[in-house]
């Protein structure tokens, strides 16, 4: 029997052994993957698959990392491509020397874009190189899971313009299988549907033909303003309490205006309302305006997601001009550089709730990733959905269902965690992407 138990624990101490033998193993080909300058980048490529601009950074060890632009912004592949001479041959694991090099050519919505996925790309890999998951990587996980919130876009094909629109639309998105336990609908100049559903509804000209998103704007007239607080009473009855709801706004309030609509909604307790003064595609923060706003309510205010780097965070942050910040991941500058915007706001008692509307679902593996690292003032992120569907069969990594009860669980696989089915996303390249996985 003694012999038995001394053979037992021999055997124990030769597994561990073999188990730690192993470990180390996997951590010297990591070290030689990615210490001294053993691997390279040996090329930068850009395809259109489907609408979204997708990046693939290549190397000399046979690791590539993706990253991805919003399905919005087709055009983008040009301005990637033009980054390439300053990444070739760079060590990708060097993520803070190649960023260096890059950061200062990118600018706001839509121009951060390709800066911040080619610097997803880059943590994909260095994940990858290091055997690590890209959180392990920014600092290690303080959420296990992240939660995502529901949008009109991505869930309904209804362009709501009255109360009971807004009602029905409220009810499906709460009623998704995700699960979502905080959604968000557009109301205002975000929605111009809306504001052209009634006659008049502010004094200035709605643009029409090919223009840049978000053009009207103006000072509302009082059938105007009454339209909008319906709207959100109406949505916000339908979703209940047991489930949060925000409005995307604007851009286009006047700072009058905006008041009135923040303090006319107070009785709702709506998580936010973004975007009233600047916002999307706007290429300047109003850190002042904002705050005027933000201190003349109760109701919380919310803007962020068209600026690109920290730099452009600090009048915000440091003025305290609004209750929630919304960066991008895929605009900011990436996802390291939304980690220290979130760090930094949360020093000044600010929320942090990503944009990401349209970021496909390399975007949403690194928005699992950031939200995982993000401090506590970290509310959800807006989750996106692969359009079209198709793009549930040519990536492979996410767990299925991607959402359960309103959460997604961070994993724990290297890098994003996520990658192709190459044969599969083959045959939606275009012509001129053919080599795109060659």
């Amino acid at each position: 029997m003694g012999n038995w138990t001394r053979r037992g624990f021999v055997g124990a101490g030769l597994a561990a052994a073999t188990a730690l033998s192993a470990r180390a193993s996997q951590m010297m080909t990591a070290e030689r993957r990615a210490g001294g300058g053993a691997i390279k980048i040996t090329d930068l490529r850009c395809a259109i698959i489907g609408r979204n601009p997708t990046v693939r950074i290549v190397t000399d060890q046979g690791i590539s990392g993706y990253g991805q632009a919003e399905s919005a912004k087709p055009y983008l592949k040009p301005m990637v491509l033009f980054y390439r001479d300053y990444l070739i041959g760079e060590d990708p694991t060097d993520v803070n020397r190649i960023m260096l090099k890059i950061r200062r050519m990118g600018a706001m919505k839509p121009w951060g874009a390709a800066v911040s996925a080619i610097e997803i790309a880059l943590w994909d890999i260095a994940g990858q190189a290091a055997g690590l998951p890209v959180y392990k990587l920014l600092g290690g996980k303080i959420h296990d899971r992240v939660r995502p919130y529901g949008n009109s876009e991505n869930n309904s094909k209804m362009t709501p313009r009255t109360p009971q629109d807004y009602g029905e639309l409220a009810a499906e998105v709460k009623s998704a299988k995700e699960g979502f336990t905080l959604i968000k609908l557009p109301v205002g100049f975000h929605n111009d549907a809306m504001l052209n559903a009634i006659p008049d509804a502010w004094y200035g000209q709605h643009w029409t033909g090919r223009m840049p998103p978000y053009m009207d704007r103006g000072l509302l007239t009082q059938p105007g303003i009454d339209h909008v607080v319906a709207c959100v009473e109406a949505a916000k009855k339908a979703a209940g309490n047991e489930v949060g709801i925000a409005f995307d706004c604007g851009p286009g309030w006047t700072v009058k205006d905006a008041i009135r609509f923040a303090r006319a909604v107070e009785p709702y307790d709506v998580a936010w309302l973004e975007d009233l003064i600047t916002g999307d595609y706007e290429p300047y923060p109003n850190a002042q305006v904002f705050k005027e706003v933000t201190e003349s309510t109760s109701t919380r205010i919310h803007t962020g997601e068209e600026i690109y780097l920290r730099e452009n965070f600090k009048d915000l942050i440091e003025m305290q001009a609004v209750n929630v910040l919304g960066p991008d991941p895929e605009d900011v500058g990436g996802i390291a550089e939304l980690k220290w915007i979130a760090e930094y706001a949360h020093l000044h008692g600010i929320q942090v709730a990503p944009h990401g509307i349209f970021d496909g679902l390399f975007g949403v593996a690194a928005q699992v990733h950031l939200g995982a690292v993000c401090p506590q003032n970290y509310i959800a992120f807006e989750y996106a959905k692969g359009q079209p569907e198709w793009w549930y069969d040519i990536v492979e990594g996410l767990p299925d269902p991607v959402v359960k009860n309103g959460f997604i669980d961070v994993w724990d696989k290297p890098g994003l965690g996520v990658t192709f089915n190459v044969a599969a996303a083959k045959t939606h390249l275009n012509d001129e992407d053919r080599g795109f996985f060659d």
